[in-house]
């Protein structure tokens, strides 16, 4: 059974935490290579996943 959009959203939330916890590199204002990947799929997710709420 393939994840739903809610399931992947909320992986990639917790990815882009878990990393934002233990690395030295990463601030609010900047990110390493690899948070910024993180963050990019965190946020291209959530913004899927709200649009698929709005439209209902």
């Amino acid at each position: 059974m393939a994840e739903s959009l809610h399931d992947r959203y909320m992986k990639a939330d917790a990815a882009h935490r878990a990393h934002g916890e233990t690395c030295t590199r990463c601030s609010p204002d900047a990110r390493c290579p690899e948070g910024q990947r993180l963050y990019e799929s965190f946020e291209r997710l959530q913004d899927a996943y709200l649009s698929q709420q709005k439209r209902g």
